[in-house]
């Protein structure tokens, strides 16, 4: 209408910008003002109870590029679509392919699936041109990238929750560890390896000499440990050790003196001798004390064998091995407070028996402050993913109404022809479902793969076992949760369409 009256190419184009630029401002801005309401919620973990400042925070670094990005990007989208859009060319296309319909409609047609399901999956899948065109391709894909950002956010979180549960993928690969003096001293080691092979709850158990070495010039935590050690920390890549010319290192410590599995390495106690040896492979460490002022952590520390130890600094009392710390993994099968009951009773024993050169304490797990730290996050990234669905939900909704208002004609013919207002409804019902269940089917798969994928780069960095878990129930509720959404979201245009009024709009026409 607007060319008929003289209107060119450039002003049809601006005209339809004028309500994009608007809603793409007005949409920057109210993200902008939910953020900073939401600001006293602010920041998650445990800094929240010492944090200064909890209340409303305006951190305009990030909220204004965040919202000129949000202009400067959907403003460009929004010019090219309207440049595509100009009334000359969509008249072009139109001349040169005319609409095809949808297989799966086709398909749903041939399979003798109900009038209103065929009609809902027309309407969800088959693209129409003019003012009948409706974005239902974009709320798919709207849909799909919420799903897949949902099972990402599931399987992460999932994840998480499986490392901070299970003590051996950040190195505490097993259930108790006997020390004398906090690492500082050592326990008896023949009178506690006689006394935890006679203890039937023990499936296992390894003495370790808590110490440092100077690795390459860097001075490293070390397990000194015999090799074919029966309990050590979960391995990354490589092997255990072998022989007593090998090192396993943490992650960390790995990158800091710039070599890799089959390298060697100068290890040294003190201005000692060098010996040097070869990395066979990488673990992540438990959070255990040493002494020198340096402790173990996930990524950093190193497992040799207590020989590069001096028998002088590993022990009082000749050339035996006394561990400092004793690893001890009990029987899958036995009760848990039984077998800590029959251990409190050698650790007594250890302590102040004849042989005895100290009392010796019982430790559980140590976890790392990253551990804590993540542990507190808690439901934090179930949350975000809600949040988002929720937001892909009341999109998804919005896009029908329009898709109601946009083909009242086509709905008052399908009264006209005897369509019930039931049916009417049960149509756009179809086609929220259809919608979504595309998403569905394209985005759990994405999901579980971006999740895990992400999961993956995590561990490396934060240098611990990568095992990710896919949440299988939770993700089977979200499905579920996001189709029965998608039905009570189509309620309201599903009754706007059963009231289409039939006579006006077709007198209209």
């Amino acid at each position: 209408m607007l060319r008929a009256v003289g209107a060119g190419p450039a002003m049809t184009i601006a005209d339809g910008l004028v309500g994009v630029f608007g809603a793409v401002v007005i949409g920057a801005v109210l993200a902008a003002s939910v953020a900073v309401g939401l600001s006293p919620l602010s920041p998650i973990g445990p800094v929240r109870p010492v944090y200064p400042s909890p209340g409303i925070a305006f951190d305009w670094t990030v909220l204004g590029v965040g919202a000129l990005v949000l202009i400067v990007v959907l403003g460009a989208l929004g010019v090219v679509l309207a440049f595509r859009r100009a009334p000359h060319r969509v008249a072009r296309r139109s001349r040169i392919a005319s609409p095809r319909p949808s297989p799966l409609a086709s398909a749903a047609t041939a399979s003798g699936l109900s009038v209103p399901a065929v009609t809902g999956i027309r309407l969800a899948l088959e693209s129409r041109r003019g003012k009948n065109t409706v974005p239902m391709r974009s709320a798919i894909v709207g849909a799909a990238l919420a799903i897949i950002v949902v099972i990402a956010t599931v399987t992460f979180g999932a994840s998480l929750a499986t490392l901070v549960s299970h003590p051996a993928l950040f190195g505490w690969n097993w259930d108790y560890m006997l020390t004398q003096n906090q690492g500082g001293g050592n326990i008896a080691g023949a009178q506690s390896t006689k006394l935890l092979a006679a203890d039937p709850y023990v499936a296992a158990s390894a003495g370790y000499a808590l110490d440092a070495l100077r690795i390459d010039g860097k001075t490293v935590p070390i397990l000194g440990g015999v090799p074919h050690a029966s309990v050590s920390p979960r391995l990354l890549s490589g092997h255990a050790l072998d022989a007593t010319d090998q090192i396993v290192l943490g992650a960390a410590t790995m990158s800091e003196v710039h070599k890799h599995v089959g390298d060697t390495v100068l290890a040294s106690y003190g201005n000692g001798r060098p010996t040097r040896l070869r990395i066979v492979g990488t673990a992540t460490m438990p959070a255990v004390g040493a002494t020198q002022g340096a402790d173990l952590s996930i990524g950093t520390g190193a497992i040799v064998s207590y020989q590069l130890i001096p028998a002088t600094s590993r022990n009082a009392q000749g050339t035996a091995f006394n561990p400092s710390a004793i690893f001890v993994r009990f029987r899958a099968s036995m009760n848990k407070t039984t077998a800590l009951r029959s251990l409190r009773r050698i650790a007594t024993t250890l302590g102040t028996g004849p042989d005895s050169l100290g009392p010796v304490t019982l430790l559980a797990v140590q976890r790392p402050a990253e551990i804590v730290n993540y542990r507190s996050m808690g439901s934090t990234p179930a949350l975000l993913g809600s949040a988002l669905a929720l937001g892909a939900i009341v999109a998804l909704g919005l896009t029908l109404i329009t898709s109601v208002r946009s083909r009242r004609r086509d709905l008052a013919l399908l009264k006209t022809m005897g369509f019930t207002r039931r049916q009417l409804a049960a149509s756009i019902a179809w086609q929220s479902s259809i919608a979504l269940a595309i998403g569905v089917i394209v985005g759990v798969p994405l999901g579980i793969v971006a999740g895990r994928g992400l999961w993956y780069l995590f561990a490396d960095q934060l240098h611990v076992v990568p095992q990710p878990t896919v949440p299988t129930l939770t993700i089977s509720l979200i499905v579920t949760g996001a189709l029965v959404l998608a039905n009570l979201v189509a309620a309201i245009p599903g009754r706007q369409a059963a009231r289409t009024k039939t006579a006006v709009l077709l007198h209209a026409e």
